[in-house]
């Protein structure tokens, strides 16, 4: 039985919210609250397992709220987050400061009642409850690297310089965090273009590579149709929508597309690494990090049997293991690395 404070300045979200989680027999909501100082009141009274946490509310908001559990509590936090640029800003920063993962909360409250949408969050509080709270802080890019990137972007943008490798990298829950001890830590030099999916709605991928790139060597952007990969440059595909890579003469190009989600997922890891592998002339890399189901496992098959060279993140430093289990779980994983080690492992690999 998971125990669910819902902490929501909203009467009618704490009200749908609770009547959703209590509609599966294994979720107990033991109390709710309107802002986090009342929160942090109920937390020690109610001893919740889990808890749910609005961002914007009044007398102590989200991000502070967040604050005092992290520091107080060792306790899983589920961030409720509209569907808004600002929104995922403070979202992304709140998943930085130890929140686990984050429920979109619709324009329209109501739609929060749709099946999908209730099994999306039921799914993600039952996860959330088994992650893992104590994997070690992120490692990020020191401020030279950040004033090197700054300084070197403006001409490693439009690099028609050539590469000899592409590297997919998938990654779901406790992705965003993991990201930043990955992408920072390659070099502005590297002979290789990166390509990602992270499970994320529209805007909060855009931000996500916008927190990325101040804090990278390497330029990194949401893909757009039509881009062209280039050497030292990332693109992360864009909430909403599958990204792939196709081959067009010696180039190799993005292209977007509205596909039928895949297992109720879109953009699907699959799906990019499907088409990385069918690309020639090019070594490959895939990377399977932390997150919850299996989106990848396929792709990282296809991605061998190209010859490609594949790593997945090892259980300890995954937030929720579920991605690279099901990864290592094809026998086609040659690396399983701690987080803190792949980046290593891609520049070993890559001989930069």
């Amino acid at each position: 039985m998971v125990r669910v404070l819902i902490v929501d300045d909203s009467l009618f979200a704490r009200k749908i919210l609770t009547d959703i989680l209590s509609s599966d027999d294994d979720i107990l909501v033991v109390g709710e609250a309107k802002n986090g100082k009342e929160a942090l009141e109920k937390i020690p009274v109610l001893k919740p397992d889990l808890i749910t946490l609005d961002i914007v509310m009044p007398v102590m908001d989200g991000i502070a709220t967040l604050e005092k559990i992290v520091s107080q509590y060792n306790l899983p936090v589920i961030m409720v987050s509209n569907l808004t640029q600002e929104d995922a800003i403070f979202t992304l920063e709140a998943l930085d400061k130890g929140a686990i993962d984050f429920i979109p909360k619709p324009n329209n409250i109501f739609s929060l009642n749709k099946q999908t949408i209730r099994s999306q969050i039921i799914d993600k509080i039952k996860m959330a409850a088994k992650c893992n709270v104590n994997v070690k802080p992120i490692m990020r890019a020191s401020d030279d690297a950040v004033k090197e990137s700054i300084t070197s972007k403006s001409s490693l943008k439009d690099s028609k310089d050539g590469f000899d490798y592409i590297i997919a990298i998938g990654s779901s829950t406790g992705g965003p965090k993991a990201l930043q001890q990955v992408i920072p830590l390659l070099p502005k030099d590297i002979n290789a273009s990166i390509v990602i999916v992270q499970h994320m709605p529209p805007k909060f991928t855009k931000s996500l590579a916008e927190r990325l790139n101040n804090i990278s060597n390497i330029n990194v952007k949401e893909g757009e149709d039509g881009d062209i990969l280039t050497k030292g440059n990332c693109y992360i595909a864009p909430g909403d929508f599958h990204m792939e890579v196709v081959q067009r003469g010696k180039d190799y190009v993005i292209r977007l597309n509205k596909d039928e989600p895949i297992k109720g997922l879109r953009p699907s890891v699959d799906v990019l690494m499907n088409s990385v592998a069918k690309l020639d002339g090019i070594n490959k890399i895939g990377v399977i990090m932390t997150g919850m189901g299996a989106d990848g496992s396929k792709g990282i098959i296809s991605l061998k049997k190209s010859n490609g060279f594949t790593i997945a993140q090892d259980e300890e430093s995954s937030v929720i293991f579920g991605m690279p289990k099901a990864a290592i779980n094809t026998n086609c994983i040659d690396k399983i690395v701690p987080l803190n080690h792949i980046a290593d492992e891609i520049i070993r690999k890559v001989e930069v």
